[in-house]
């Protein structure tokens, strides 16, 4: 059974049509464990698209990771956050952003905010609240002295391609080519 399958036919997970946008809130500890769910059905999601490169990790394994990250921010908080949307009491997405600068010699001195992960239950996709997520990054960006936000996505991806570019206003600014050795 995939994690999708779990998610999305949860008896507290099923939502009505006339459910109002989700609230956006920063992620505390106790989300990690659904913030490690949304992650794996991505992993799957991502695994069908690229099986030769996307394997989902263990649940345990995420859900420690989420978990020490989430204990942690106090330490870190101006450099990385994570959001959560909630919608009918019940976390449905998540997105994980932090700022960087280009190690590039070649490039202007500036802040990104790169969005490291974002997911939404594939039950409530098509709904804004993917850009609801991104939105608040990009604003905990903009207040952090971000000039761009930054994101990748897989080129099989289109979904992703149509949200990002045509939803959200990102354009293509680079490409990662890769090779099998």
């Amino acid at each position: 059974m995939t994690f999708e399958h779990l998610l999305c036919k949860h008896p507290a997970m099923i939502v009505t049509e006339t459910s109002h946008s989700a609230s956006v809130r920063p992620a505390v500890v106790d989300d990690a464990n659904r913030i490690a769910c949304l992650f794996i059905q991505s992993a799957e999601y991502h695994a069908r698209i690229d099986p030769g490169r996307y394997s989902p990790p263990s649940l345990e394994a995420i859900s420690a990771y989420y978990w020490k990250e989430l204990q942690n921010f106090s330490d870190i908080a101006a450099a990385r956050t994570i959001f959560v949307a909630e919608l009918a009491g019940e976390i449905v997405g998540f997105v994980e952003a932090r700022i960087e600068r280009s190690g590039d010699l070649m490039h202007k001195e500036m802040t990104y905010c790169h969005i490291s992960e974002i997911a939404v239950s594939s039950c409530h996709q098509n709904r804004g609240i993917g850009s609801q997520l991104l939105i608040a990054a990009e604003d905990w960006g903009r207040v952090q002295g971000a000039f761009f936000a930054s994101l990748e996505y897989h080129i099989a991806n289109r979904r992703a391609a149509g949200f990002y570019q045509q939803g959200m206003g990102y354009a293509p600014a680079a490409t990662i080519a890769i090779k099998p050795l």
